[in-house]
């Protein structure tokens, strides 16, 4: 039995046992992603060293900093401030303030989502916790032990509960907390429906509090805190002294410090960072200034090798000129949720679980080197859309000024197209509504469909079956009109928690896989291109097919080229005929291809080029938040934040894999391709 000490000084107990807490769930933590089917694991001795040694500074560091709450509540402990006038003016402060942020516009209500909530309830409970304990001096005691108790049990439970939801991202994403979970935080409702609708939630949560008391217990089996408080004012001092220093500089070190220390090996430099930092940091800044992290050259230099290698002009434009008539075909244009290219037979997938598109690629233009330009529904859509590189930090279709710039509506609509985005969830959800109608788009989502059309939906919207049975309603009737109608249909179904109706494929393995999902999308496209056939509209309709991203983006590097890889074909029986383009492009490429299939002729703006012609550049644009890839000749390079650049020689193993080696000599003609594009990119936008 150990033996229990009285503690009267809380924090000069709690601080020391939190930090040591921190650093052994830290180590936890990695030992959990290293297992992780996803990582990669060919580290050298001096690389695992870095992964734990460095890690262990960073977890140390940001312990310091997660400390700074409890001071506070620490700070709170006192009995002086239970005394007269000191007692009356503490209750009208925590009375004013609460009303303010109630009523009036604060700075949390700028950052949104779930902020305001958690701010307005904190403020109500402070205000309610301190009314008690001033107007009933019986409370006090047991008040001040329940604070102590709670604070400690839910700082254990957080540090605990962390290694699930580390370990979920990384499942998601390979890499650690980033700008999506700040985006995931933003959307509380979408995103804590998707965690309940995809995992036991019941028994994680008390799994979760068990451990969490469990790891409470062992922090504090030495110390009875039935009396712990605030100790004498010299006490309290040292403390505040402490807690200053260990919070400035673990935030000096984790936001310059560490980064000198980036390998080129991306798990490496993912497990070796603390994922809770990387969330406040991403939180803090979602947007990244190319001119303040990036290897530039001088702005005139960019500007004119992109609008060389864009065929643009001084003025930033392309004139195309078709030379025949222009055909006015409906476009269909359908971007699939997270499908990658591996999951089709025709690029090695042995499971069938898309015999419909397999089968479609037989009767359509398909592009075989097709890449997605990032690895979030928003960076898809932004490129079908403007059809630009992307850019650092957050998509244009996230940002608040997302419109006004050139687009495939400006030019559909030059031509007399209806022009429609169609989603099965909130088009709220990424800013989408905003997006599409500051650029014309009639926007239909879930909350315009009648009840009746509704069979199926899970947190993130209607099945694919239903989006369909919407599109089919909406094309027949833009089709009376006797104006072209271009719809954009976004799909849903292929996106965890991997529900969908039942009773509609028959799949072996786990129903709510990744794999099952994408059979059920494959088949809701199939029965909807045959229930399109049937409509008079349909000879005059052309339909594009492809991916928004790849399902997974983690791999060896920061960017690997088989991750991005994606299916992207032209439909339309008796105008395109079937084809394989073997050329390496682009998802920015794919649309101003289209229009020269149509034969458009506008003035243009855009990065994408027409893939079909002669002198087409073969290149492939790809991103995540921070790194902007660029890859052409067999080399893959990589622009990152601190001015960082490399290149990896990009080798095929098979048809469709490849093998990035990092080349120790750049290739100069391709690092300028790659900055101009993107540096003109971010001057434009």
């Amino acid at each position: 039995m150990i033996a229990r000490k009285k503690v009267a000084d809380w924090f000069s107990y709690f601080g020391p046992r939190l930090v040591v807490a921190a650093a052994v769930v830290g180590v936890i933590t990695r030992i959990v992603l290293i297992c992780n089917p996803v990582t990669v694991v060919d580290f050298s001795l001096w690389e695992w060293c870095r992964i734990f040694l460095l890690g262990l500074l960073n977890d140390i560091a940001f312990a310091g900093i997660a400390l700074v709450p409890a001071f506070v509540i620490y700070t709170t402990l006192n009995k002086w401030k239970y005394g007269k006038p000191a007692g009356w003016i503490i209750w009208g402060i925590l009375l004013a303030a609460m009303l303010y942020f109630l009523f009036f516009n604060d700075i949390s209500d700028e950052y949104g989502g779930v902020v305001p909530g958690i701010v307005n309830g904190l403020m109500i409970a402070l205000f309610l916790l301190f009314s008690v304990r001033w107007f009933f001096p019986s409370v006090r005691d047991g008040s001040r032990r329940a604070t102590v108790y709670i604070t400690g049990f839910i700082y254990a439970l957080l540090i605990v509960a962390n290694i699930f939801s580390e370990k979920t991202f990384w499942d998601e994403f390979g890499v650690r907390y980033n700008f999506i979970a700040v985006d995931y935080l933003v959307y509380t409702n979408e995103v804590v429906g998707n965690i309940f609708e995809s995992y036991n939630m019941p028994l994680l949560l008390g799994g979760a509090f068990l451990a969490g008391a469990v790891a409470y217990y062992l922090m504090t089996i030495d110390g009875d805190l039935k009396e712990a408080g605030v100790g004498p004012l010299k006490q309290w001092a040292v403390n505040l002294a402490i807690i200053a220093a260990l919070a400035v500089g673990g935030g000096l070190w984790l936001h310059y410090g560490y980064r000198n220390f980036v390998d080129d090996k991306a798990f490496v430099t993912e497990l070796q960072e603390n994922g809770c930092w990387n969330f406040l940091e991403a939180y803090n800044s979602n947007e990244l200034s190319y001119d303040d992290f990036y290897a530039k050259i001088p702005d005139e230099l960019a500007r004119a090798t992109q609008r060389q290698l864009c065929g643009q002009d001084g003025r930033g434009v392309k004139n195309v000129v078709s030379g025949v008539e222009p055909k006015l075909k409906n476009i269909v244009l359908i971007t699939i949720e997270s499908l990658s290219a591996e999951f089709l037979e025709r690029y090695g997938n042995t499971d069938d679980v898309t015999p419909n598109l397999d089968t479609l690629a037989k009767h359509s233009l398909v592009f075989d080197n097709l890449y997605a330009a990032g690895n979030r529904t928003v960076r898809g859509l932004e490129a079908v859309t403007l059809c630009i590189p992307p850019g650092a930090g957050e998509s244009i279709v996230k940002r608040p000024e997302c419109g006004g710039r050139f687009s495939t509506a400006e030019v559909l609509q030059s031509y007399g197209y209806k022009t429609r985005y169609l989603y099965g969830g909130d088009s709220y959800f990424d800013n989408m509504e905003n997006f599409f109608s500051a650029y014309g788009y009639e926007v239909t989502d879930r909350k315009s469909y009648a009840p009746e059309e509704i069979t199926f939906a899970n947190i993130w919207g209607t099945c694919d079956e239903d989006s369909y049975k919407v599109a089919l309603r909406l094309c027949d009737s833009d089709a009376k009109s006797g104006k072209p109608f271009f719809t954009h249909i976004m799909t849903i179904s292929n996106h965890r928690p991997y529900t969908y109706p039942d009773g509609k494929i028959t799949y072996q393995g786990n129903p709510m896989s990744r794999s099952a999902a994408v059979k059920y999308t494959d088949f809701a496209l199939g029965q909807f291109l045959e229930e399109a056939s049937t409509r008079p509209w349909f000879g005059e309709t052309v339909f594009v097919i492809l991916a928004d991203h790849c399902a997974s983006s983690a791999g060896k590097t920061n960017i690997p080229v088989d991750r991005y890889h994606i299916p992207a074909m032209i439909y339309s029986p008796g105008f395109i005929q079937p084809q394989a383009v073997e050329k390496l492009c682009s998802q920015i490429d794919l649309m101003p291809t289209l229009f020269s299939i149509l034969g458009f002729s506008y003035e243009s703006r855009f990065y994408g080029c027409d893939i079909l012609a002669e002198d087409f550049r073969e290149r492939a644009f790809m991103a995540t938040y921070q790194n902007l890839g660029y890859y052409a000749d067999g080399i893959l390079t990589v622009l990152s934040p601190v001015r960082r650049t490399e290149q990896f020689a990009v080798e095929p193993d098979s048809r469709w894999t490849h093998t990035e080696t990092l080349m120790e000599t750049i290739d100069q003609q391709t690092l300028l391709e790659a900055q101009s594009y993107y540096q003109s990119a971010a001057l434009d936008n």
